[in-house]
This record gives structure tokens, sequence and C-alpha cells, in this order.
């Protein structure tokens, strides 16, 4: 029987997830920094109002950015996995951004103008 995309979508990120192993100091899915646990946050790369139990280790000036771009119907529809988030625009660019910066470093987010538009 044909799965619907968005549980297509979470059988494809829970597969990711077993890949991904997580150490003592965590490295981030998306900036790949080491991640200090006070500063470790779980990511649902699809929400939880959406339906979804997948989660990913973010630095959580990752995951504020991500919440600061995108509506939770967006990142269910199209931004489901790390490497999608890597490849929007506007994640790219703080990606590249923060990466250079100490794994302590935990600057405040600005809302997107973008946000709900994406």
């Amino acid at each position: 029987m044909p799965k619907g995309r968005i549980k297509r979508l979470q059988s494809e990120a829970r597969a990711q997830e077993m890949q991904v192993k997580v150490a003592a100091l965590a490295v981030c899915a998306l900036c790949d920094r080491p991640i200090p646990p006070a500063l470790r946050d779980a990511h649902h790369l699809i929400p939880k109002s959406r339906g979804g139990d997948v989660t990913v280790y973010l630095h959580r000036a990752c995951h504020k950015q991500i919440h600061a771009l995108f509506t939770e119907t967006a990142l269910a529809k199209n931004y489901a996995s790390p490497q999608a988030l890597k490849e929007h625009p506007e994640m790219a660019r703080f990606i590249n951004w923060v990466k250079d910066k100490p794994s302590e470093f935990n600057p405040p987010a600005k809302r997107s103008r973008l946000k709900g538009q994406v």
C-alpha cells in the first residue's frame, strides 16, 4: 500500500536518525559543531503537531533560527530533513555565518520577514 508524503518523509527521517550516532558530546545536524549539553536541543524533523516523532540534536541557536524562519506546515511539507534545511538559502547563510563561532555561542534569533511565505 503506498504511503502518503508525510508518512514517507517520517520513514526516511527515521532511517536517517538510525544512522546518526549520538556521542557524549553530540554534533549539530546543521552546522556540524560539537554541542555543549546546556545548549543541546532536540528538533522534531516533522513537528509533533503534524505527527512527527523523529528528532535530531541541534545547537540552540540553529534550532531557534529554524523556528524563526519556517512555519510548522513548511517544516512538515518541505524541510523534514537536515539536508533540506541546509539547502534553504536563508538557513545556508545562517549556517555559513555560525559554523566558525565557538560551540558556546548562542546569539538571539530574529524572526524572518519570510516566515509564512516559505
